[in-house]
């Protein structure tokens, strides 16, 4: 496998794009795969010395990426629900329903190890990371909606261990034909979730940077504060070490004091601008537009979860998980929970607010992609998007 301009190369096989997991790394017997960002933002891989591949395809048979179909699921076994977490401190910290943390809470008490993703302060990134408590496995509550490093982690998984594994369709699509390779799937229980893809870390770099002017260095982070309910819930919070001469910064969107450091809060519905470029799939991986094959029920996983948009919970605001379970596995390990609530339902009511098909590429992806890189601010970034997609819808209609 070898970098060359923006192609990468696996055994002679030309990807455009790669999901970034780094399963390939962990598997390659000469361990000379390294998973690094791209010029683009998203993490990808990279030979230490290309002469030492021995051509063995380990990398290739457990690329999610080069594969087209998924395991084999049974349909007849999949089950659908509606839930929470009985437990109201832990539904209000989480995203939805506190789903995930209650499993991976029960599994770690039952021996697993449980590997989640936090946000690294230090390193101004998302990661996965291995917990054997309760207490460090509630690092990974609250969605961290970045492309995050999953090498370190992944790498100390063992022949002997159980393991409780979350991370994005495409992550678990390649950890389960890892493991699977290595004959201990019995030990796994993997979870992924409704993903939206995920946007580049050139973004972020931008955001926290203009984030830290105001507040200096961020030492604490929320993607979804529910403080205005869970449905307005698209609000992200930071708090920061520094204060200004009268100790709190002023601003529109920001300004108040907490534990002696001031709080940043940017919501969607504001036009916060990270938002703006996530959920707007301007700058997502190419991989998430051309090659996503994970929407509404497409998993490699054993459990799926999600918000549950719609209808039905519109006036719920503490938080209401979609939960999809693929097999018996998933199956046993829920009902052995006994602080969840959990209502079975349809697949059209716990899938009807998730995407129902691939992102796609607005006219100004490109100018986007490259002017992320370049020393230009997002605001000016954003409304030069907005006049090229104007434009471009116009000629569209104008054509037709």
């Amino acid at each position: 496998m070898e970098k060359t301009n923006s192609k990468i190369l696996i055994n002679h096989v030309d990807f455009s794009s790669c999901y970034g997991c780094g399963v390939c790394a962990i598997i390659c017997p000469q361990k000379i795969i390294k998973i690094e960002l791209n010029d683009d933002g998203f993490f990808a891989p990279f030979l230490d010395d290309a002469k030492d591949c021995l051509n063995c395809g380990l990398c290739l048979s457990v690329c999610a990426y080069h594969h087209i179909a998924l395991p084999i699921i049974d349909l007849t076994k999949v089950k659908y629900y509606a839930g929470w977490n009985d437990d109201e401190l832990i539904r209000r910290r989480c995203s939805s329903g506190g789903i995930a943390y209650a499993i991976g809470k029960h599994l770690i008490k039952q021996g697993y190890k449980a590997i989640g993703v936090k946000y690294n302060i230090d390193c101004n990134r998302a990661e996965h990371y291995v917990s054997e408590t309760v207490e460090s496995f509630t690092h990974s509550i609250g969605s961290k909606y970045l492309p995050s490093y999953a090498l370190d982690a992944f790498s100390q998984i063992n022949l002997n261990d159980k393991f409780f594994v979350t991370g994005t369709p495409c992550q678990i699509d390649s950890l389960r034909r890892y493991i699977k390779k290595l004959g201990i799937e019995e030990n796994f229980i993997l979870l992924d979730f409704f993903c939206h893809g995920v946007p580049s870390m050139n973004l972020w770099k931008k955001y926290s940077e203009s984030i830290e002017k105001k507040l200096g260095r961020i030492k604490y982070l929320e993607w979804r504060n529910k403080g205005n309910g869970w449905h307005n819930s698209y609000v992200m919070k930071a708090e920061g070490v520094k204060l200004s001469d009268s100790g709190i910064i002023n601003g529109p969107t920001y300004g108040q004091k907490k534990h002696g450091g001031n709080v940043y809060y940017s919501s969607k519905g504001q036009g916060d601008l990270f938002y703006h470029f996530f959920l707007g799939n301007l700058c997502l991986n190419d991989a998430c537009y051309d090659h996503c094959k994970y929407k509404m029920s497409s998993s490699s996983a054993d459990i799926r979860i999600g918000d549950l948009w719609g209808n039905k919970y519109k006036s719920d605001e503490d938080g209401v998980s979609a939960l999809i379970i693929f097999n018996e596995k998933g199956e046993a390990i829920i009902s052995e929970m006994k602080d969840l609530t959990l209502i079975e339902d349809n697949p059209q009511v716990v899938m009807e607010g998730q995407m129902k098909i691939s992102p796609k590429r607005k006219s100004s992806f490109n100018y986007v992609k490259h002017s992320l890189k370049r020393n230009r601010k997002l605001s000016e970034i954003a409304l030069v998007a907005q006049l090229i997609d104007l434009l471009f819808d116009r000629i569209r209609k104008i054509s037709t």
